[in-house]
């Protein structure tokens, strides 16, 4: 195994709880290159789906081998491109779902669902019936009038989704970037002495999430034999193609948690669960009452629990924006975006596994169990965690008669060998046409 595909698997493990012997199970196999980038995604892709195996057999009592094969899992972490319906092509992001440029810097805004595009145009002033290529010329200009930081403020004061282009630096002092720089990439809590309550049939997965990472976790769940029942709120469906990409496995139904008998049949069916998984709001649920002992709570969420935006809505794209990600992965005229929705699907496979190991744990030990996962720590881990390509550990400076060089080391290396070159190069044509050592 690959040291630094080791290093990323073995954090994530110790990180779910899972015993250390585990992860010699794990095999990577596969083409190379994929999902090229300037931080290291493919690392994260491999560990969390590796993660996720490992949870899988560890509950099933299974030997392993886990098998992680790189090209299977560059497309699942793309799979909403691949996506076909009737050979269609998915449409994943609308018009105004982008970066623009403010007086002072970008901004990314997400306007896929309808009422997050209703609060976009209604903070910038734009009409709400203006149509598209209208409301891209209309919000280009509103935003081009005004500072990023501005423009943040006033979307997301409205119910929308903007946030200002930041480079990790500026995110590394932000109130929230220092509260998500403080936790690990996922947190996992035992709340009470509940009982254990081992279930002889698949585990029962109620399933309140979206786009993506939520969506991603309860698809790898219902793959792995549980009984995964979705629940969305009427008249606010999934949007068509998401919901073609993510539901695979799952069965969905409607429930309006503000009626008393909607409500009562969701308390029936939590009574009988053995996971909930939660993608909204922190804290968005509470007035339901959804605590039960001996459940398996999962909740994601975009910023974390804690700091000023731990009750802000979020997307993949939109954490990549504010947390310096498109700063590293673009150029001089413009911000960049990851290879895939990484921070999403990763943070879906991490919570697979952390949905895994709590089951493990509760039936064996009881209690009841509380894990919380974010796309900001996933993207914290991303950058602090695994080490992504640096040319400069693999150069060095050699005084000569050219001058000082900088240039490559040798890539032939073992133990015993030789450190670097005997001499650096010299002046063209300037050494004597002869051997320097003795003649035989």
């Amino acid at each position: 195994m690959d040291n630094t595909v080791r290093t990323g698997t073995e954090s994530l493990w110790s990180a779910l709880g899972g015993d250390p012997a585990l992860v010699d199970r794990v095999s990577f196999t596969g083409p190379s290159g994929l999902l090229p980038a300037r931080l290291p995604v493919m690392d994260l892709a491999r560990a969390s789906v590796a993660v996720a195996g490992l949870a899988a057999v560890e509950r099933a009592g299974l030997p392993g081998p886990v098998r992680v094969d790189d090209g299977a899992v560059a497309t699942a972490f793309t799979s909403e491109r691949h996506l076909r319906v009737d050979g269609r092509a998915p449409v994943n992001f609308a018009p105004l779902s982008r970066f623009w440029r403010a007086a002072d810097g970008w901004v990314r805004t997400h306007a896929n669902y309808p009422h997050h595009r209703a609060a976009l145009l209604a903070a910038l002033g734009v009409p709400p019936g203006t149509v598209d290529d209208g409301a891209v010329k209309a919000v280009a200009a509103a935003i081009g009038g005004q500072r990023a930081v501005e423009v943040e403020t006033a979307v997301y004061g409205a119910g929308g989704l903007a946030v200002a282009l930041r480079t990790p630096g500026e995110w590394a002092a932000h109130p929230q970037g220092r509260a998500v720089a403080e936790g690990p990439p996922l947190t996992r809590e035992r709340l009470d002495e509940a009982p254990p309550r081992p279930r002889s049939g698949p585990p029962r997965v109620l399933d309140l999430t979206r786009v993506l990472a939520g969506p991603v976790a309860t698809r790898t769940l219902a793959l792995l034999g549980a009984d995964v029942l979705r629940i969305d709120p009427p008249g606010n469906p999934e949007l068509p193609d998401q919901h073609a990409d993510a539901n695979v496995g799952k069965r969905t139904s409607v429930l309006d948690l503000e009626r008393p008998s909607d409500r009562r049949t969701f308390g029936e069916l939590l009574d009988a669960a053995d996971v909930l998984v939660t993608g909204y709001r922190p804290g968005a649920l509470d007035r339901f009452g959804l605590h039960r002992p001996g459940l398996v709570t999962a909740r994601v969420s975009a910023w974390g629990e804690h700091g000023p935006w731990g009750g802000r809505r979020g997307f993949d794209s939109l954490v990549q924006a504010a947390t310096g990600i498109a700063v590293v992965e673009g150029s001089a005229e413009e911000p960049g975006a990851l290879p895939a929705q990484a921070l999403d699907h990763g943070t879906g496979y991490l919570l697979a596994a952390a949905v895994l190991r709590s089951l493990t744990e509760r039936d064996r030990d009881g209690g009841t169990r509380l894990v919380r996962v974010a796309l900001a720590r996933t993207g914290h881990w991303l950058t602090h965690a695994l080490p992504a390509y640096d040319p400069g550990r693999h150069l060095t400076e050699t005084e000569g008669p050219l001058g000082r060089l900088r240039h490559a080391l040798s890539p032939v290396a073992y133990e015993g060998g030789p450190a670097g070159w005997s001499r650096p190069p010299g002046l063209p044509g300037a050494d004597a046409p002869a051997w320097t050592g003795p003649t035989a």
